[in-house]
């Protein structure tokens, strides 16, 4: 793993230099759009949608649109004036009972390494958090922002957990009417719930779907059902297609100015000769002319 941050969590006046990675990868799996056709990828265009027209990258600005659609350009100078910073601290704010953090506000996980300087101050903040069983709430700076994260501990291992803003969590706008509920009904709930007790154990569970998919690719390509894009190929077709457009502009430009091509003069030689034969015995009919009148002059 590669180390995306570098900083120190300090409680008290404790600090401890760590290095933060992410915990965490996504297998999902994913699909490009491709023409049925050919397998070409599809490509979209930065269109405006009031004249209609493809936007350059440079002309893009950032705008937040309000609640009843309007729209507020924001430039670079406006971002430069917001709320930003760049500490490099993990600032504990207070430690609280675990069971006090919905996980619905945890975010994103990342692990934290201690430095070799920080190596006994990381595992005693570690043996503190699992003999109180509590979180630790901090703040962090990471991209420029500030956000509230938790410092919890796994397998011996300190990690930091982004939590998301409190506004951020929505509320369900509906209720459940479920009438009365009989004894008996609760009792059979309560069976089934035992019946079916245990301990979780992560490795019981499989991504079937992500198995399947390959499978199915995998059966497809030993079939042979595979388009060959020069997208999807490593072959070096671009460069010759650019050599042989070169070639053509080239002997475009031959053929404009009247001369000979790569293509034509290997057939077209002896015509060329004769071409430059009859120039010359053009030349000395000429010249023979001009003799002849000189002599009749004098």
């Amino acid at each position: 793993m590669r180390a995306i941050w570098k900083g120190a969590v300090s409680f008290g006046l404790v600090s401890v230099p760590v290095k933060l990675y992410s915990a965490t990868e996504s297998h999902d799996v994913s699909f490009r759009q491709v023409h049925a056709k050919d397998g070409g990828r599809i490509k979209y265009q930065r269109i405006c949608s009031i004249d209609g027209e493809e936007v350059a990258y440079a002309d893009i600005a950032k705008g937040y649109e309000t609640e009843d659609g309007e729209m507020v350009i924001l430039t670079d100078d406006d971002m430069a004036e917001l709320p930003s910073t760049s500490s490099r601290e993990i600032a504990v704010e207070k430690f609280v009972p675990s069971d006090q953090i919905d996980p619905m506000l945890f975010e994103k996980s990342y692990y934290l390494e201690p430095e070799k300087t920080g190596a006994k101050p990381y595992a005693l903040l570690r043996q503190a958090l699992l003999d109180a069983d509590r979180m630790a709430v901090v703040t962090v700076a990471l991209r420029q922002r500030t956000t509230v994260a938790v410092l919890r501990v796994r397998e011996d291992v300190i990690v930091l957990q982004t939590m998301m803003w409190p506004d951020e969590i929505r509320q369900p706008d509906f209720s459940i009417d479920i009438g009365e509920v009989k004894d008996a009904e609760v009792a059979m709930a309560n069976m089934l719930v035992e019946t079916l007790a245990g301990d979780f154990d992560p490795s019981e569970f499989e991504d079937d779907y992500a198995e399947a998919v390959e499978s199915l690719v995998k059966a497809k390509i030993e079939g042979g059902e595979v388009k060959k894009t020069p997208t999807s190929t490593k072959s070096s077709g671009e460069v010759v297609d650019l050599l042989a457009a070169l070639q053509r502009s080239v002997e475009a430009a031959k053929t404009a100015r009247g001369e000979a091509t790569d293509e034509t003069s290997d057939d077209d030689s002896k015509p060329a000769a004769k071409k430059s034969t009859t120039k010359k015995t053009a030349a000395k009919k000429t010249a023979a002319k001009k003799t002849a009148a000189k002599k009749k002059a004098s």
